[in-house]
């Protein structure tokens, strides 16, 4: 019964993914469905703390990007990569790391991949190399950014375990650079040189690549945008210091207010700041990339973290005593666990609400979890997520591609080197803090 539970569950996931937008939460709908219907499982209670927390940081950053906030933030970006153009392979991806920790989702890195392909491409630099690295560093900053889904979800499970948002930030942001700054320095030696390069000269000799300049958003007023942003990272800056001292937090009955809650406020109280002082339209952050992608996680989260919390909560007896002895010897297995179905999911957050509670259930200790927290960026694996496919169309001299055989483009070795370098590093940490 267990394994026939389990192939529902799985091809939910799988139709769901290639439905692409809002099919991955919608067919988790479905999973349920059967679930209950027809196995019986009893539904547990929807993730709905996450799924309002994201709404509610998806709306600031929504409104700061209506503001010129994410175009303002783009110009200082181009204006970095431009003063260092030869060191691109290491400066690119630090930027869209950034730009992710702050924003709390690296779709904010659409913005800034074309202006690195064409940097790249103006210094004689292979463009795969930057684009490669800088797209694995806008996924690895999730697990490190204090208001990214990936982060709040992994928050709201272990606050049971007298554990922090400094606890985590304090693994996960040193571990996760570590494994994009290894990544970066190995990138800059794929693929023959620029000038080298068949398909690159093929299409020169074609007339393909043409010099054009790149053409940015225009921003009406520069006091907003600059205003919007200060306003955004202030409010991320005092939810990571209310979460990290709970003396901070309003206290209830001798119980400090629960993050979750206070994330809601801080960051719908900012989004709400940002649309009078700026004078925005209400609409208008509903319109923008960052809203569409956000909503988008939201459904992702409802449906499918909603079916695996079920399934796994439903066989949780099985499920624990099959795996128990082998994770407690090898706990580092359950990292590929949460690699694999981070592939499948295409979610960090929705990796993390379906399969963290299972290792609490096997008795893994909240600090392996943290350190084990990366390998929820597996999604490059496969190479049709979204800013995969943005940084392959964005670069017009073709090294940025996806290979013959699928699985050999041009983001598996900087993903995999970074996941598996910022794991290593995490694990080494927590040493110091068990």
């Amino acid at each position: 019964m267990l394994t026939l539970q389990l192939l529902f569950v799985l091809v939910a996931i799988i139709l769901g993914a290639r439905l692409g937008g809002i099919g991955l939460g919608v067919m988790g709908g479905v999973g349920m469905a059967i679930l209950v219907f027809v196995f019986g499982l009893e539904p547990t209670a929807p993730p709905i703390d996450v799924m309002l927390m994201i709404a509610a940081v998806i709306s600031a950053a929504a409104a700061m990007q209506a503001a010129g906030g994410l175009d303002y933030l783009v110009r200082l970006a181009e204006k970095l990569l431009r003063k260092n153009p030869s060191h691109i392979t290491i400066v690119s991806p630090l930027v869209t790391y950034l730009f992710t920790f702050v924003a709390g989702t690296g779709h904010v890195s659409y913005s800034i991949l074309p202006v690195i392909a064409e940097v790249a491409r103006e210094t004689k630099i292979r463009p795969e190399r930057p684009l490669g690295i800088a797209v694995i560093a806008s996924q690895q900053a999730i697990t490190a950014s204090p208001i990214s889904a990936a982060t709040v979800a992994l928050l709201g499970l272990l606050t049971g375990f007298d554990i922090t948002l400094f606890d985590i930030m304090k693994v996960t942001i040193p571990a996760t650079l570590v494994g994009v700054i290894i990544g970066a320095f190995l990138s800059r030696k794929v693929g023959k040189e620029l000038m080298e390069d068949p398909e690159y000269l093929r299409r020169v000799e074609q007339g393909m690549i043409k010099e054009n300049n790149l053409e940015f958003n225009k921003i009406k007023s520069l006091w907003k945008a600059k205003l919007s942003v200060v306003l955004f990272i202030l409010s991320t800056v005092m939810i990571v210091l209310f979460g990290s001292i709970p003396s901070m937090r309003p206290s209830f009955n001798g119980t400090s207010m629960d993050m979750p809650q206070l994330i809601e406020i801080l960051m719908l109280s900012t989004c709400a700041i940002i649309l009078l002082i700026c004078r925005i339209d209400g609409i208008a952050p509903t319109q923008g990339s960052v809203f569409i992608a956000g909503m988008q996680a939201v459904i992702a989260i409802f449906g499918i973290a909603w079916m695996g919390d079920t399934f796994i909560h439903g066989n949780i007896e099985v499920i624990t005593g099959a795996v128990k002895d082998l994770v407690t010897n090898w706990p580092w297995l359950f990292a590929l666990a949460l690699f694999i179905m981070s592939i499948l999911l295409y979610s960090q957050a929705a990796t993390v609400r379906a399969i963290m509670p299972l290792g609490i259930a096997l008795g893994l200790s909240p600090w392996m979890l943290i350190a084990l927290f990366p390998a929820v960026n597996g999604y490059f694996f496969i190479p049709n997520y979204p800013t995969i496919v943005a940084a392959i169309n964005f670069d017009r001299t073709g090294t940025t591609k996806i290979g013959k055989y699928i699985l050999n483009h041009s983001f598996m070795m900087p993903g995999m080197v970074a996941t598996v370098g910022a794991i290593l590093f995490g694990l080494l940490l927590i040493q110091f803090y068990q």
